[in-house]
């Protein structure tokens, strides 16, 4: 299976369906696509330098607001899937992204997801710190003119 990478159409991350994410027909379990996405949101994040001790550092965390989420095909146990996210917008203290689960070039499910930086203690939104918000905006931009920073 390839490495994470990243590429005009956004950040990609390998991932091999096992016994746990499946049903007893050995069909991907629904949620189980959210973890996937999940996955490529931290993945994301980190390659940015941006690790969970980072923003755990910060006294910040992100949490989803907002979900849309469009189931498309299955997937089976032993596939290959690719999880992908890509920075939409980027605001003080959110970040939009489009997310997608592949089979090649076949999309499983597909959505947008809102996230919010919180205080790690009162859990009410708060800016995230500078230089992260500078780099996803870099990220989203890049990939809106399609230079493949991202």
């Amino acid at each position: 299976m390839d490495q994470k990478r990243t590429s005009a159409v956004g950040f990609s991350l390998p991932l091999r369906v096992y016994i746990e994410d499946t049903d007893a027909g050995g069909i991907v379990f629904y949620v189980n696509y959210l973890k996937y996405m999940e996955r490529a949101r931290t993945e994301l994040m980190r390659s940015l330098g941006f690790g969970k001790e980072f923003i755990f550092n910060n006294n910040s965390m992100f949490v989803v607001q907002d979900i849309s989420l469009k189931y498309l095909q299955t997937a089976h146990l032993d596939e290959e899937l690719l999880a992908t996210a890509k920075v939409e917008d980027c605001g003080a203290a959110h970040v939009l992204l489009t997310q997608s689960v592949l089979r090649d070039k076949s999309v499983l499910a597909r959505g947008s997801i809102k996230i919010v930086c919180v205080d790690k203690v009162s859990m009410k939104p708060k800016r995230m710190p500078q230089e992260m918000y500078r780099a996803l905006v870099a990220t989203s931009l890049g990939a809106i003119k399609g230079e493949g920073q991202f």
